[in-house]
């Protein structure tokens, strides 16, 4: 056992002894290499979070005050546009329709008796100038006087015009509110809240009576950081997945841009329409949106090993004529175990597979 020991000393001292006694000679480390290769010009694709909102949506309440007297729908009920979803019952309004078809027509009687006055004023101007006719019969005083009694019953008929006329669109107006005793829907959609019941006062400043939301059609919101922004390109398909319906992958077009960075997260809203016509997807999902990203230029690719990272440079390995060559490079995206470089190399160049920074430049390389 001790002759053994002895051997594997000897060897280690001859081992080390070796490039001491014969410095003339060079010793090659034995590594392995590989050939930097190419990846073509093509797009990229990375998985941005996104948001699924309704295309349109909106609180329904109620135009005029009043007690609800019927609830036509439910949550969860599919709605035409202009369908009605509630009646009211509206005492105070129909009292003002009433008052104000009493003012139509007491504008309306005045007007007539104006007419009277008229005719009656008229009548005596035509006497007046028929006697005037007859040299000292009427003064012309008398004919000065029904020729102005005549003109202010003309002004009085046209004062009682427009009272009528401003009695009926006040009477209109109100009969146009009589309509909003029935709330309708403003467009298609469905009810995801109901609100109100029957026998509740209602009113314009009374809150929301439904939720109403257009899921027919989605809005996928996507914030994309800058880095990732690329090109947005308008009327582009971009696909996404839902975590509720794992394994099927949908389609969105996409339809709007903000335009502007957002100041505080570095990232702009972009956003595309969504068709959801059978209603499997639901606002409020938040999607995995495949983003692509357009790549303008062919890259280089090597092994992740290869890259070797110090807290002064990131470099690999080339292999020079037999002798080990420092390059840096900047890293890019990693797919699997290869990375993207930038850097002064060339497809075909050879580095070390597996580089470390033990393995100075100007070492010899086998």
């Amino acid at each position: 056992m001790a002759q053994c020991s002895r051997n594997v000393v000897v060897a280690w001292l001859v081992a080390a002894l070796v490039p001491v006694l014969a410095p003339g000679r060079a010793y090659a480390q034995a590594v392995e290499t590989v050939k930097v290769a190419a990846t073509p010009a093509a797009e990229r694709v990375i998985t941005l979070p996104g948001e699924l909102a309704p295309f349109q949506a909106t609180a329904v309440t109620a135009r005029v005050a009043g007690f609800v007297e019927q609830v036509h729908v439910d949550r969860g009920a599919i709605v035409r546009q202009g369908q009605v979803l509630a009646t009211l019952a509206t005492p105070e309004l129909v009292a003002q329709t009433a008052e104000a078809l009493t003012r139509v027509q007491q504008a309306e009687a005045r007007k007539a008796e104006a007419d009277a006055r008229l005719v009656a004023a008229t009548s005596a101007l035509e006497r007046v100038k028929r006697a005037a006719a007859t040299p000292g019969a009427v003064s012309g005083l008398e004919v000065e006087r029904a020729e102005e009694d005549a003109a202010a019953a003309k002004a009085a008929v046209d004062a009682q015009v427009q009272a009528v006329a401003g009695a009926k669109s006040a009477h209109e107006a109100i009969r146009v509110l009589e309509q909003y005793q029935r709330v309708t829907a403003p467009f298609a959609g469905r009810i995801v809240e109901r609100l109100v019941h029957p026998g509740a006062l209602v009113g314009p400043s009374a809150g929301a009576l439904f939720r109403l939301e257009d899921t027919a059609r989605l809005r996928l919101v996507v914030p994309v950081p800058e880095v990732s922004l690329g090109v947005v390109t308008i009327g582009r398909t971009i696909e996404f997945a839902v975590p509720s319906h794992p394994g099927r992958t949908f389609t969105a077009r996409l339809a709007r841009s903000a335009g502007s960075l957002d100041g505080r997260t570095r990232s702009m809203t972009v956003e595309a329409d969504v068709v959801n016509r059978d209603g499997v997807l639901a606002p409020g999902m938040f999607p995995d949106v495949r983003w692509p990203i357009a790549r303008s230029a062919a890259g280089l690719v090597v092994p992740v090993t290869a890259v070797v990272t110090t807290t002064e440079r990131t470099f690999v390995i080339r292999v020079n004529a037999g002798k080990a060559e420092w390059v840096t490079v900047k890293k890019g995206a990693v797919t699997g175990d290869q990375v993207e470089v930038a850097g002064a190399l060339a497809v075909g160049d050879t580095i070390v597979r597996r580089g470390t920074d033990e393995m100075r430049p100007g070492a010899s390389i086998k």
